[in-house]
């Protein structure tokens, strides 16, 4: 085997293997003025979803996003497809009560099958298969949650069941298991949504960053080269640009890893997450006719990053040693909106809201999540009554679930935003190519970075979302945002949000 060296980069291409290997998209950007039903902003799961079910009611949609399809948090998935979740039913039960669990589950569980459908109807080939998903125990402590997380899930309708059995290559002591879950090549199943959504009257754009909403008849979404007017807007982004709603408050951003290795031998039908920490979820893939071995965790805040590079060599540890993985291929991180109290989002933006509808903190189950979530609004839209709306209402109150984690997670936040504030050296220090840091220029934080080739790059430091100050993360080569979550290029281009403009140029010191 070859273990991962503690000292250097990371293993492994720094590129999601879902992005990597599907090939490329190319909608045109937006130039002038369109006129449709309902304008989606973000071309990830919970968009293109919505986009294409809204289509097939005979609606028109115009889907916008600021990369590629399927470059964004949906690109860096795992790949499952499944309403096990964890242990998301006990908590759920106790937080909310055992029928909003079941609710939550039957959501999930109609989001798997709604995904095999259109992978049927639509001939996508985006690697579908169906698999078991498994979550394992490897104590007795959480042999324990196991067993009451299987007779709960079992007893709310799902397809679940204790088991002793667990395909994996080390020794486990029992499982929940689901039964007749999926997983699927993530990118190349939104490339095919996609697809489907052009055409008839219909729209998908790239390259086209919203930049600011209008609610009202119509409701307008302004681009950097046009606007689209629409009836309705769905805001589909992960982490929703601009104030209304307070996302931001309601969600603590969350990131986690992923490496994917080369392996000899055949994908496994099934998929695993631990109970036990650190947590560990496992997948096997095929994709272009070789197989992989998947292994994410090391999740944490964005405000408690670390050295991300430790991260991916645990995981990679974790592959050699217990999966049989020789060499890491690639390497990615991936971050999501954490509900306060568990839930995902799904409804207007904010109670004043009149058209613009939200999808966010799908609590890292996205593929699932932002399926149903997109039904939900697919039905609001159409006028019709949905049975998972209220579980997943956007405007909800749940102060006895939510309350205290809204105190400990903004705390934390605003102990991050101070943290920033008194950061920055005082003077230039030198780098090495590769590296990056902030430091006082003109009395200003500047994110400064000198890259490959020895030139040095620099960029005010200052997120513009709320003006926090952003940190070096060396692994990925990014500036992170540990307040609310937002990541910029070393050049200051915005790559994911809440915010929606780059940084700035700075003067190189």
């Amino acid at each position: 085997m070859n273990a991962a060296s503690n000292n250097g980069p990371p293993e492994g291409e720094p590129v999601s293997l879902w992005v990597a290997t599907a090939g490329t998209t190319d909608y045109p950007v937006l130039r002038g003025d369109l006129e449709v039903d309902v304008a989606v902003i973000g071309a990830g799961v919970a968009g293109l979803t919505a986009a294409l079910a809204l289509k097939r009611t005979g609606q028109t949609v115009a889907v916008i996003d600021t990369a590629r399809v399927g470059t964004g948090v949906t690109g860096h998935t795992t790949g499952k497809v499944t309403s096990l979740h964890r242990l998301a039913y006990s908590e759920l039960a106790r937080k909310h009560g055992d029928e909003a669990a079941r609710t939550y589950g039957q959501a999930n569980q109609s989001a798997v099958e709604h995904i095999s459908q259109l992978v049927a109807e639509e001939a996508i080939d985006c690697d579908f298969r169906r698999v078991a998903n498994y979550t394992y125990a490897e104590t007795d402590d959480a042999l324990d949650l196991v067993r009451v997380e299987a007779n709960l899930a079992a007893g709310l309708g799902l397809p679940a069941a204790f088991t002793t059995e667990v395909p994996l290559p080390f020794p486990v002591k029992g499982a929940v298991r689901f039964d007749g879950q999926a997983q699927i090549h993530a990118v190349k199943y939104l490339q095919g949504l996609a697809r489907a959504v052009g055409g008839g009257g219909s729209f998908v754009f790239e390259q086209t960053r919203a930049q600011r909403i209008h609610d009202g008849s119509p409701a307008v979404v302004d681009t950097e080269h046009g606007t689209v007017r629409a009836r309705d807007i769905i805001v589909a982004t992960n982490v929703p640009f601009g104030g209304q709603g307070l996302f931001y408050l309601r969600c603590h951003p969350h990131r986690s890893y992923l490496v994917a290795g080369r392996v000899d031998t055949p994908p496994l039908d099934a998929t695993f997450i631990s109970v036990d920490e650190p947590m560990r979820s496992i997948l096997t893939a095929g994709v272009n006719g070789t197989s992989y071995v998947l292994t994410g965790g090391e999740g944490h805040r964005v405000s408690e990053s670390g050295d991300t590079a430790a991260r991916y060599r645990r995981l990679a540890a974790f592959a050699h040693d217990r999966l049989g993985v020789d060499k890491i291929a690639y390497r990615w991180s991936t971050q999501d909106g954490i509900p306060l109290d568990g839930l995902p989002y799904a409804g207007l933006m904010s109670p004043t809201a009149k058209h613009v509808y939200v999808i966010t903190g799908l609590r890292k189950w996205g593929l699932s999540n932002g399926t149903a979530a997109a039904l939900i609004l697919t039905d609001t839209l159409s006028g019709r009554e949905n049975p998972w709306a209220s579980v997943f209402n956007s405007n909800r109150i749940t102060p006895a679930a939510s309350a205290g984690r809204f105190m400990k997670e903004n705390v934390k936040t605003a102990a991050a935003i101070l943290a920033g504030k008194l950061s920055g050296r005082p003077s230039q220090t030198d780098l090495s190519p590769g590296e990056g840091t902030v430091i006082k220029v003109n009395g200003e934080n500047t994110a400064v970075y000198k890259d490959a080739d020895g030139q040095v790059h620099a960029v005010s430091a200052t997120c513009t979302h709320m003006g926090c100050t952003v940190g070096f993360n060396a692994a990925d080569a990014t500036w992170d945002c540990p307040c609310h979550g937002s990541r910029f290029t070393t050049d200051g281009t915005v790559i994911q949000g809440p915010a929606a403009k780059n940084l700035p140029p700075a003067p190189v010191p």
